[in-house]
């Protein structure tokens, strides 16, 4: 059987736990193999291991660090197949999906490559004659980073790049769902030529492995993707010990479709965004926020293409709709359904669990519409994390801002129109960290930051050159070649 170890100081390792956990395949429930589960003990040797890499490889001058970043790139792109199938078998998404998301680890890999010849810092003139002024990037140290399931190796990417660049050591805590995957982006590390101690790869439970990374001494920084309720607790730990977090966590993302709207483009924008990944992407499509005058018809071509996709294993490239990732989320996600239907909204499609001959032994949820939904209900809130997504009428751009902006979160919003006017508007006033204009609410490119407002997460940002922040302190360096002790704003 297939077993996922912990990766230290450049050696593929088990714990002595000896405990492991199953991996499973969501579309068949195959038992795919299993995975060590880590305690506080492993954490203090990969931190060990990081520290003391850490002391070479920031000496390292960038540009070399950038070079086995494109070797990483290179690798990546090689083997695109062999991951994208892997993902597929461990998470879940259609195989296509799947592709994207590896092609996303690549570019981000060439992306942060380049950083490597750039780093940029800045110079300035000092206010005082004889003395030269700049600021400079610095590594922080060792970095815990700590990922999601639903894009195991993208987000990992987006973590993982900037910090190396930037001359940081990690221990990465990919989630307990997705080990083979996190195993074959770490064995790529490795034969790219990484020093021995800069990646430490530890599996184990949140409560086990995530709390010690977040509670370490030695981790400086830590970058977490996950749920709000995780990253509340992780937010409260850290600012305790003063460490530097940055979350990215939950949305309610909303799109606006307009009464001047070209319908078919907004219908192929919300199936997308709605049901791609069967609704568990923090940027997914949970609201249609309609025009009262285009309701009806839009509701009625929802439903019919709806009905017309495609659900099943992943793997299967006519496939559309692959299963959600476990039996827990199933259940989370039909007590949503319940939910919405004892607050009054009308169930137009799905709301069940499928089981059939062709689907048995997996986590299929039916892509569920809801209409008649008023903003004050739970399912027009709250995250779902699934394939449900709900059509709240309203009768102006006024009121459809208002409707988006009156949730906790704040990541992804979308709007259809071809009124350039409108456009603006929106652009202005909805407030999300991301706002797309005549497509879906996904998608965002690398090299643009990306995270949101208010509960969506602490105000960094992943992705883009606004990830080296997260990763970086920056130095400033002052030199006076006067000769004589000059003494800032007293002398000017």
């Amino acid at each position: 059987m297939k077993t996922a170890m912990n990766f230290i100081n450049g050696k593929w390792v088990s714990s002595k736990t000896n405990q492991f956990a199953d991996n499973t395949n969501p579309a068949t429930g195959e038992l795919l193999g299993r995975v060590i589960q880590s305690d506080q003990s492993d954490v203090n040797a990969a931190v060990l291991a990081a520290k003391e890499a850490q002391k070479q490889w920031r000496l390292v001058p960038a540009p070399q660090r950038a070079e086995i970043l494109f070797r990483i790139g290179a690798m990546l792109k090689d083997q695109k197949e062999q991951l994208s199938q892997m993902l597929t078998l461990e998470m879940g998404k259609v195989i296509d999906e799947a592709r994207g998301e590896v092609q996303e680890a690549i570019d981000m890999a060439f992306y942060m490559a380049g950083e490597g010849r750039r780093l940029f810092g800045h110079t300035t003139p000092s206010e005082l004659g004889s003395k030269f002024a700049m600021s400079v990037r610095e590594p922080i140290g060792v970095v815990g980073i700590i990922t999601p399931w639903n894009f195991p190796i993208a987000i990992a990417s987006w973590k993982a790049f900037p910090a190396i660049a930037a001359g940081n050591t990690i221990i990465w805590k990919p989630a307990t769902e997705t080990p083979f995957l996190a195993e074959a982006f770490v064995k790529i590390f490795e034969e790219a030529g990484l020093p021995d101690g800069v990646v430490n790869l530890v599996y184990g439970t949140g409560l086990e492995v995530g709390s010690a990374i977040v509670e370490h001494p030695h981790i400086q920084v830590i970058s977490f993707t996950g749920s709000n309720e995780v990253g509340r607790t992780i937010a409260e730990r850290g600012g305790k010990l003063l460490k530097r977090v940055s979350l990215e966590m939950g949305g309610k993302n909303a799109v606006i479709v307009m009464d001047d709207a070209d319908l078919d483009l907004a219908i192929d924008g919300i199936v997308w965004s709605a049901f791609g990944t069967s609704g568990q992407r923090c940027t997914a499509c949970s609201r249609i926020i309609v025009h009262r005058k285009v309701k009806t018809e839009l509701e009625n071509r929802l439903i019919e293409r709806m009905r017309s996709l495609k659900i099943g294993n992943g793997l299967d490239e006519t496939v559309q709709i692959g299963p959600v990732i476990h039996e827990q989320a199933l259940d989370r996600i039909h007590n949503y359904v319940e939910i919405g239907k004892r607050e009054g909204a009308k169930l137009l499609v799905g709301g069940r669990k499928l089981s059939n001959r062709s689907l048995a032994g997996g986590n299929y949820y039916a892509p569920t519409l809801f209409t008649d939904v008023s903003p004050s209900m739970r399912i027009a809130k709250e995250e779902i994390f699934g394939p449900v997504t709900s059509l709240i009428p309203v009768d102006s751009l006024e009121e459809a801002v208002d409707v988006n902006n009156n949730v906790s979160y704040g990541l992804s919003s979308s709007i259809f129109t071809k009124n350039v006017n409108k456009v603006f508007q929106a652009l202005r006033d909805l407030d999300t960290g991301i706002v797309y204009v005549n497509t879906g609410t996904t998608g965002a490119e690398i090299h643009l930051p990306f995270g949101g407002t208010k509960e969506t997460g602490n105000g960094h940002r992943d992705s883009g050159l606004a990830a080296l922040d997260v990763f970086t302190e920056w130095k400033s360096i002052y030199i006076d070649y006067s000769e004589k002790l000059q003494r800032a704003q007293i002398d000017v």
